[in-house]
């Protein structure tokens, strides 16, 4: 005898369902306007707070630019989303991961991510040429990418490939869907819970944030793609 299944994926829940879940989890039902509002206040910061909790890999996208002569800086992210100053901006990047440069015949040359202190090392920061280094500067309203060496004429229209994180979507109306991976979904409403017993049923946060806080690890556990890892031990040969 055949046994009947659904033959359906849940991906993830409508906001209002996860925000009922989370409000029956505290004991609270029959949730007014100003509930279901200040919910999804919540369930934005919780998300914002996800960014603090490191790589999210649903959440990765790739883009490039192209350079131009004697340009260094490019903007790769700008809160306002227009990019009415920059062609190269992407609404809702962060930071990039890793980035590498494209010649005309599309053959790649990974680049060196340095950090502040090293960039300002450089002796000669307006140098020209193939660059071979970036640097990222994470502002309030936007993310910069900065390159050394800087692109000179031969270099004119070739491009910058990169990986770049994302940031989670806010909820938005009620009837959307989290912008999170059916993995995510427990903890999502749990962390949606723990927030909301700090405002309805203080009794419950301390019990609360254990239960989120488990989901989430095993959450971050799963996320990701495996690989195989290979440690080889280092060969020393005397006199060299």
């Amino acid at each position: 005898m055949a046994i009947a299944t659904t033959n359906t994926f849940e991906k993830t829940f409508a906001i209002d369902e996860v925000i009922e879940d989370a409000y029956e989890r505290i004991g609270l039902q029959a949730t007014s306007g100003y509930q279901l509002k200040t919910a999804r206040r919540s369930l934005n910061i919780l998300f914002q707070e996800w960014g603090n909790r490191g790589l999210h890999y649903w959440e990765v996208g790739n883009s490039s630019f192209t350079l131009a002569t004697d340009q260094s800086e490019y903007i790769i992210y700008r809160s306002t989303g227009d990019g009415t100053s920059s062609t190269t901006a992407i609404y809702g990047a962060g930071d990039i991961l890793e980035a590498s440069y494209r010649n005309a015949s599309n053959v790649d040359s990974p680049l060196t991510k340095i950090d502040r202190s090293t960039y300002q090392a450089l002796s000669n920061k307006t140098a020209t040429g193939v660059p071979s280094q970036y640097w990222v500067q994470r502002f309030i309203d936007r993310v910069t990418m900065t390159l050394y060496l800087t692109p000179s004429s031969s270099q004119n229209g070739h491009t910058i490939n990169y990986n770049y994180v994302k940031r989670i979507k806010d909820v938005g109306d009620f009837t959307n869907v989290g912008d999170v991976p059916y993995r995510f979904v427990p903890c999502m409403i749990a962390g949606l819970s723990f927030y909301l017993s700090q405002k309805y049923n203080p009794e419950l946060s301390q019990q609360m944030k254990l239960y989120y806080e488990d989901e989430l690890a095993r959450a971050l556990a799963e996320d990701g793609s495996s690989s195989s890892t290979y440690i080889t031990p280092k060969t020393y040969y005397p006199g060299t």
